[in-house]
């Protein structure tokens, strides 16, 4: 048997063969590897050059080509990123340069780059709001139907295309129902009207009656057939104040992440408000409530596994629901971990942006919001009144990781004004 032979690390204990040690000057492998790693890394340190793909433009066009071309990593190189994010690249086009964008898309469809093409009519779509209907034709000869908000403001041949496509494309038809339910048109309506009321003998093939897909463009037809929107057309983005000045007046007060006082009866942690908002701010003031301020709060442990109903008193404080259903599983409380982490201080914007501006989860931006439309990391999922029964309105939603840098997932708020009951949903990746 061969004798193996101490490895010449210091404070290594491991033992090689003689032949493993004739290359590797003396050393386990494990500890060869280690010194062959810092080498690397030393030598990558030394030759390692910053690049500014962005010097010398200043063209805001251009800018945006360079941000959206892809770059082949290397370890030899550092790019230097732009000051200015995407998105408010995006926001400050004049109307001239974003329709030189939306020219730009269109040309990357035509050499069937379709990665930049979506990624660009995207941010004019979320960011700005803007029309890009030129580019629709391209996007149906393609089939490109994975993102449906971007045909919502379709044309009417383009309308009138998508609904007798729908008929025979059953490779596409989930995406064509959805494409449908973010059109904004009472043809549409009227068509998801016939087919509540007579469904289609390719209703059989979807998992879900064809009516439900207007969720994901933030509607539904009600039981009569009516057309009733889920969410508010007002979005204020909720942000971590630059300066301690940039609180709000008080009379339009905000307040987020707050602790209550009132305790989880399941896991006997302190509840969390989301939000505490005055009513009369404009992103509330479509709802004529009959109280001060609006508190949504949550647990914000247990709220990950069942939808938490609270009901407001009527001072507009909220009180745990008796219907509150405990979830067959809730995470042992000895595995959880309470972050120590100060809050960030936190509020809503001034202004507000585009009510598409998170819709789309995937892309780069803060999803924390009041109003607008919800960023759906899973399918969309408007809680139903345990009262009424009637689907409850979207107020807004929280994003962990906009503030946290350990956090993930999205709180999701909602209301029925009815019953004066708010819930609240989670999802995460």
């Amino acid at each position: 048997m061969t004798e193996r032979i101490p490895c010449k690390t210091v404070g290594c204990s491991a033992t090689i063969l003689p032949s493993t040690a004739a290359k590797t000057s003396g050393i386990c492998m494990p500890c060869h590897q280690e010194q062959e790693r810092t080498k690397r890394q030393a030598y990558i340190e030394q030759h390692r050059k910053t690049v500014n793909l962005y010097d010398g433009i200043t063209d805001s066009v251009d800018i945006l080509k360079v941000m959206h071309a892809p770059r082949k990593f290397d370890p030899l190189i550092r790019y230097i990123p732009y000051p200015v994010s995407m998105e408010q690249m995006y926001i400050s086009l004049s109307d001239q340069e974003a329709e030189r964008m939306l020219n730009y898309a269109m040309e990357c469809l035509a050499v069937h780059n379709k990665s930049d093409a979506e990624d660009i009519l995207l941010s004019l779509v979320c960011y700005r709001d803007d029309n890009i209907a030129d580019a629709l034709p391209m996007l149906i000869q393609r089939s490109l139907f994975h993102h449906p908000i971007l045909f919502k403001d379709a044309p009417q041949d383009i309308r009138d295309q998508l609904l007798e496509r729908v008929n025979w494309d059953e490779d596409n038809r989930n995406h064509l129902l959805l494409v449908l339910g973010w059109i904004v048109d009472n043809v549409v309506t009227e068509q998801f009207r016939e087919w509540q009321m007579q469904p289609p003998k390719w209703a059989e093939q979807l998992y879900v009656p064809p009516e439900t897909y207007t969720l994901d463009g933030g509607w539904e037809l009600t039981p009569n057939g009516e057309r009733r929107d889920l969410v508010n057309p007002l979005c204020y983005a909720i942000r971590q104040a630059d300066q301690p000045n940039d609180e709000l007046p008080e009379e339009q007060h905000t307040r987020f992440l707050e602790t209550s006082h009132s305790t989880c009866p399941w896991c006997h942690r302190k509840l969390t408000k989301l939000v505490d908002i005055a009513v009369s701010h404009p992103a509330l003031q479509y709802l004529d409530l009959q109280m001060e301020n609006l508190q949504i709060i949550t647990c914000d442990l247990c709220g990950g596994f069942s939808t938490i109903y609270m009901e407001l008193d009527n001072d507009g404080v909220p009180v745990w629901s008796g219907h509150n259903q405990e979830p067959d599983y809730l995470p042992d409380m000895d595995d959880v971990n309470s972050s120590t982490e100060p809050l960030p201080n936190l509020v809503l914007s001034r202004e507000p942006q585009s009510l598409y501006y998170a819709a789309v989860w995937t892309m780069p931006q803060l999803d924390s919001q009041i109003g607008g439309h919800p960023s759906w990391v899973q399918d969309p999922v408007y809680p139903v009144c345990p009262c009424c029964e009637q689907r409850m309105q979207f107020i807004g939603q929280v994003d962990y990781a906009d503030f946290d840098k350990f956090g993930e997932g999205i709180f999701y708020m909602f209301i029925c004004l009815k019953d004066r009951i708010t819930a609240t949903v989670y999802q995460q990746s």
